[in-house]
């Protein structure tokens, strides 16, 4: 995945928002692990760490980012 820097800011909701796939087929405490790994690796690349929403029980736990632009995208 590659995050492109535009010259205009962000003014309105995202149009497409992403879930990136890191955590297929884990649960509970593997999932997590896979979540704040892939947090770790992209924040040093520009990404800002959000909500993580924990799971409850219908949808599993999932990590919510924003890339430099601010477009938000999900860890899933």
């Amino acid at each position: 995945m590659f995050f492109q820097r535009v010259p205009e800011g962000k003014v309105v909701k995202n149009r497409v928002h992403l879930d990136v796939r890191v955590g297929t087929g884990l649960v509970g405490a593997e999932r997590l692990a896979a979540l704040e790994a892939e947090c770790a690796r992209l924040v040093p690349l520009g990404a800002v760490r959000g909500l993580l929403q924990l799971a409850d029980g219908v949808n599993e736990s999932c990590l919510g980012m924003r890339d430099v632009e601010g477009n938000e995208f999900c860890l899933d």
